[in-house]
């Protein structure tokens, strides 16, 4: 692994371009309970609305900002009866005004976000659960973890996966390869420590050695009212019993329990 002896904002010296393939993949779950068959199917229209995929579209054009990148071309689709799927083919510089030669520019063109939503309200105890895969893969010297407070931010997180890994290789001016040009020990360092306080869990897979971190969270108890469709029925008398089943879900969520 290259081990950094620069000053905070120089620049590594490349003999030509950055070859790094880096990739954030943000797996998020959200919890929500229907308290009868009509809820159910409202929750599957609501969410079919709130994370269309338009709505995910522009989510990842705020990445793109973020990372300071350059879209290329967007495809979206919606599915029937539930979920959506986004791609964003991205260049990693925008250029500033200059052309890019034709020859860089299509190997700067493997820059991409992915996104696909996973909406699943079959629980028979009403337990509904909306998990979002989101993938932003750079070459070059992008940085996507850059992003990642914004993907907090921009869904409402219960559970969270995040892993990060750099593959390839490119090279210093004297010809050594390197195979990360960013030094750090895990993706928490990333995250402000105002939404690291909204998690009562968060544990960490560190592996420098290998280019692979992971980190994942468990959000804090939250007042039921968070986790019904109609805040009014936070006195329905079935309430405790299914955030006790929402909670042992979460956990088995984070965890991975079968």
């Amino acid at each position: 692994m290259f081990e950094s002896k620069l000053a905070p904002g120089q620049a590594v010296k490349l003999s030509g371009f950055n070859n790094l393939t880096k990739i954030l993949s943000f797996n998020l779950y959200d919890f929500c309970i229907a308290l009868d068959e009509e809820q159910r199917a409202e929750y599957v229209k609501y969410i079919h609305d709130k994370y269309s995929a338009k709505k995910i579209e522009k989510i990842a054009e705020r990445i793109v900002e973020i990372i300071q990148a350059n879209i290329l071309a967007v495809s979206i689709q919606d599915y029937d009866p539930v979920g959506a799927s986004t791609m964003t083919l991205m260049s990693d510089i925008k250029g500033g005004g200059e052309p890019i030669p034709v020859s860089v520019k299509a190997h700067l063109d493997k820059s991409h976000i992915t996104s696909h939503t996973y909406p699943d309200a079959s629980d028979p105890n009403g337990i509904c659960t909306f998990r979002v895969d989101l993938d932003v893969a750079t070459c070059g010297e992008i940085i996507p973890l850059n992003a990642i407070n914004y993907l907090f931010e921009a869904f409402e997180c219960d559970v969270v996966y995040v892993d990060y890994v750099v593959r390839g290789y490119t090279r210093l001016e004297n010809g050594k390869k390197i195979y990360n040009d960013q030094k750090f020990n895990s993706i928490q360092e990333f995250i402000k420590p105002e939404i690291k306080e909204q998690f009562q869990f968060a544990s960490d897979i560190n592996m420098p050695q290998s280019n692979i971190w992971q980190s994942k969270f468990m959000v804090k108890e939250l007042p039921a009212a968070n986790y019904l469709l109609h805040p009014e029925d936070a006195n329905h008398p079935d309430v405790p019993a299914k955030m006790e089943l929402l909670r042992k879900e979460m956990i088995e969520v984070y965890h991975m329990i079968h």
